[in-house]
């Protein structure tokens, strides 16, 4: 695309489609490929927003806090509001209680909103909420009897309340005469609505913005495009395309290009100073490999391509899932008390049980066991009964515990694994699903970290430590202290919990305690596991290892990218259909996008691995990559 100069900043064409957008008052979408500099152009459109209209607000939304932080960076302006999209809604929401209590009754009486439903009350009366001391929250977790709500209802809740109530419309508009979504595609339909559907009940006028691409949505229950939205009518949203690619070499862009179904194809950049050209102004070839073995054995494939896999800054290798990188992760253990528990599984197969068949007994004073005997009609299942038999021992604990507290205790892989950030002075920020005792290791390992690589300052305003300080010796007594903690060895988890607070580094607080108490058996089961077990998921989800999940690869950028093509037993995706373009369509669709996204995360070598193709994968694979470009590692 050519460039064009106005006064001394240098402007692609695309930025100026835009303005000419906002300048006759029209919504816009920038649709661009993966490495198109989408979130520079958002950027720019926001200073010349800023700049042209000095009295206005812009409000820019994005998914993460880290994608947050960095809009911010790069634009400091009173006049800028940048947030995740759900702390964006509660913002603009949370002042109306009374419309939010009116709505969330409504919605609780609707038989069709499965996910708002207070199951105790039935139908709930329009005053049940008069008597919250602190109104309608927003939290976390979910507690709808107390009106707390959580991140899926305030999606639900936000969007009828700007259907329902067209004031609030008004009121949103004035506040912010721009309003840009970064990463649209992943944004919920309900956001979309508000923002092109309900809008439309206010006379007010303001621009919608929408930057992102199609191909990039790789997470389920997302608007995913905006094609019914799309047009040259008035009320429609005008599409601008970003087809130049800043980041991938040469035969990357063109794997690219064979797995986009939008029409959009990308080209090289005419900016010689792009990360993917060389010096003399040419673009970067690259390189592309399709590597196949039948013995699915990937250290040879790492010998193949001879990459430095502990560079970890520069080098990944990216597996389908967690699951499929717990062994060489090193953190199974952990892995399989949050994510294979038959023993948790089986009780919350008899709690629904229980709750699906109107069960109207009171269990508050009998043991797990105890109810499991007598409900006669539900039992484990074979892969449940096969962990029971597995882990006796387990097992009899489990039923000695009190139902009524036993039957709450909620365990997911996510509150292991999430690697949202929320740190303590982060306590407002909405995301992170670490669990309380996963949150207190990941302090006391945060310690130990910073210590460890000599970020002394840094370190001394996380220690608890930093309240007993007055005097030379108390740092003697730190430094005594945090360096004992540091040598682990084969201390347990709970051992460490219990010096770290011991000694002063990392107190147990009133929110670990809770978590013991309520969730015993859980933390029963952590507390046996090696420490360094957690040491290293904390160098995982700290991103110091090669190995990434392709999911959590969005957004990120490596010299070297090595995709293992591996369902993982995960059924929503099927890579070898993907090459034969067979099966369900969804599936097929879900899977070339992530696709997608894997590959071009490559900024210099590409390397796709597949075991034991067949003939007709191996056909694909010569189309897709060239002939010379598929290896036979056997």
């Amino acid at each position: 695309m050519a460039k064009v100069v106005e006064g001394d900043i240098e402007v692609l064409d695309e930025f100026k489609q835009i303005i000419n957008h906002i300048g006759n008052g029209n919504n816009f979408l920038l649709s661009g490929g993966a490495g198109s500099g989408k979130t520079y152009t958002l950027v720019q459109v926001i200073k010349k927003c800023i700049e042209d209209f000095p009295t206005s607000k812009v409000a820019c939304m994005t998914y993460t806090n880290a994608a947050v932080k960095e809009i911010e960076e790069r634009v400091n302006h009173k006049n800028l509001n940048v947030t995740t999209i759900h702390d964006f809604l509660w913002d603009n929401i949370k002042h109306f209680q009374k419309e939010l209590k009116q709505s969330l009754i409504v919605l609780a009486n609707d038989d069709l909103i499965t996910r708002i439903n207070i199951s105790s009350v039935s139908p709930v009366p329009d005053d049940f909420f008069n008597g919250l001391e602190k109104g309608i929250q927003y939290k976390e977790y979910l507690r709808l009897q107390e009106g707390i709500i959580s991140h899926d209802e305030l999606l639900i809740l936000a969007n009828h309340l700007f259907q329902t109530y067209p004031k609030l419309n008004d009121i949103l508009k004035d506040r912010f005469k721009f309003i840009f979504v970064d990463e649209y595609q992943d944004t919920s339909k309900l956001v979309i609505e508000i923002f092109l559907e309900h809008f439309k009940l206010s006379n007010k006028k303001n621009i919608i913005g929408f930057f992102g691409d199609a191909m990039q949505c790789i997470y389920d229950n997302t608007v995913g495009n905006l094609d019914e939205y799309k047009g040259e009518e008035d009320d429609k949203v005008r599409e601008v395309k970003k087809q130049q690619n800043r980041r991938n070499p040469k035969l990357v862009i063109d794997l690219a290009n064979r797995l986009r179904t939008d029409g959009l194809v990308q080209t090289e950049s005419d900016d010689n100073n792009a990360p993917n050209m060389n010096n003399d102004g040419t673009l970067k070839v690259g390189d592309v490999q399709f590597l196949y073995s039948d013995d699915n054995n990937i250290e040879v494939v790492k010998e193949h391509l001879g990459w430095d896999f502990n560079d970890s800054k520069n080098t990944k290798e990216l597996n389908l899932t967690h699951n499929l990188i717990a062994d060489k992760a090193g953190i199974r253990n952990l892995m399989n008390i949050y994510n294979s528990d038959g023993i948790i599984q089986y009780k919350n197969r008899v709690r629904k049980y229980i709750k699906d068949n109107g069960v109207d007994e009171d269990f508050s004073a009998m043991t797990f066991g105890k109810v499991s005997d007598f409900l006669v009609g539900v039992s484990p299942t074979n892969r449940m009964q096969q962990f029971i038999d597995d882990n006796p021992e387990l097992y009899d604990v489990a039923r000695n515990q009190n139902w009524e507290v036993f039957s709450k205790i909620y365990v997911d892989k996510d509150q292991l694994l999430d690697d949202k950030k929320q740190s303590e002075d982060d306590e407002n920020k909405k995301g992170s699903k670490r669990d309380a005792l996963i949150r207190h290791l990941f302090k006391i390992e945060n310690n130990i970290f910073l210590y460890s690589n000599n970020r002394y300052n840094e370190f001394l305003r996380a220690t608890d430590y930093r309240f007993n300080i007055r005097k030379i010796e108390d740092k003697k007594v730190l430094k005594t202290n945090i360096e004992s903690l540091i040598n682990v060895g084969e201390k347990t988890i709970e051992e460490v919990i219990n010096e770290a607070n011991e000694n002063g580094v990392c107190l147990i607080d009133d929110k670990l305690e809770r978590f013991i108490a309520d969730k015993e058996y859980l933390f029963n089961r952590v507390k046996n596991v090696k420490y360094k077990e957690f040491q290293k998921l904390y160098i995982y989800l700290e991103g110091f290892t090669p190995f990434s999940t392709q999911h959590k690869t969005k957004g990120a950028e490596f010299d070297n990218v090595l995709v293992i093509l591996d369902n993982g037993g995960w059924n929503n995706y099927n890579f070898k259909n993907l090459f034969l373009v067979e099966g369900s369509e969804s599936v097929l669709e879900r899977t070339q996008k992530l696709f997608y996204v894997c590959c071009t995360r490559s900024k210099e070598k590409l390397a796709i691995y597949f075991n034991s193709p067949n003939e007709a994968v191996l056909a694909k694979a010569i189309e897709w990559f060239g002939v010379e470009n598929v290896i036979d590692l056997n």
